[in-house]
């Protein structure tokens, strides 16, 4: 089985970049799954329902989740709802709206899609637990449910982190994966237990730019400390980031782990 993974899709370029490169990347390399960060899906802030839609039908299958994922409150229904492949971080507080990981059913098998909130994040907007209790907890609570495949996804700032969290999780995760700083690292690998792992996946969306947004607004904002709005990058190059692994699904385990790096 193969299992791609997507960066965080950046509003409207990114979603022009998913919609134009993925049908064709899944056929050429007979991909089966595919996840994507979406935090970021709607403007840049959060997810509206109709482009979850419209990146489904340009081929992706599940949906990870971040800090911005409950924006908006549109997309509350569909965090809730155990059909919907669409999570919330796992060690929000309880009671936070929403649920922290999904079992998704494929023609190959269970998937299990979970996402984790650095505390370094968190801890901006507020408290989150421990992640390695919580995606522990997780782990046990879903042992007997026939996994194929299990997809943990690690939303944080710091690199040691994001570094951690897949050694930690070695031999009990087929793909760990962090992102949230839209720009990749060259470290994908496969560790010695099985699970394929990259610090940072990168992003879709705009490569003209500071991380999708206007270069010109961050500077401004930095010269001057205004607290202008985001604006996104719609002119220019545009690129795809994500990793691509095969998967023994008797195991669970990664058999191999690519980088995929795409320009538009």
């Amino acid at each position: 089985m193969k299992i791609l993974y997507l960066g965080d899709i950046m509003g409207k370029p990114g979603r022009n970049v998913v919609t134009k490169l993925l049908p064709a990347l899944i056929t050429e390399r007979g991909i089966d799954f595919v996840v994507a960060q979406g935090e970021n899906l709607s403007h840049g802030k959060g997810l509206e329902i109709n482009h979850v839609e419209a990146m489904m039908a340009a081929g992706i299958n599940a949906f990870t989740a971040g800090n911005w994922t409950s924006h908006r409150p549109g997309i509350i229904p569909w965090l809730e709802d155990p059909a919907k492949p669409l999570v919330r971080c796992a060690n929000y507080p309880e009671g936070t709206p929403g649920r922290g990981y999904k079992i998704v059913d494929t023609p190959m098998g269970k998937i299990l899609i979970a996402s984790l909130l650095g505390q370094v994040v968190g801890y901006i907007d507020h408290p989150v637990d421990n992640p390695l209790h919580v995606i522990d907890k997780i782990l046990e609570e879903t042992k007997h449910e026939n996994l194929i495949a299990r997809v943990v996804n690690f939303h944080g700032d710091f690199s040691s982190e994001k570094l951690v969290i897949g050694r930690y999780l070695d031999g009990r995760a087929t793909l760990v994966v962090g992102d949230h700083w839209h720009v990749p690292t060259a470290d994908a690998k496969l560790l010695p237990g099985g699970t394929a792992h990259i610090t940072d996946v990168g992003m879709v969306g705009s490569y003209d730019s500071c991380l999708g947004v206007q270069t010109d607004v961050i500077i401004k904002r930095w010269l001057t400390d205004e607290r202008s709005r985001n604006e996104l990058e719609e002119s220019g190059q545009m690129w795809l980031c994500g990793v691509l692994i095969d998967v023994n699904t008797a195991s669970g385990q990664a058999t191999t782990v690519e980088q995929i790096i795409k320009f538009v």
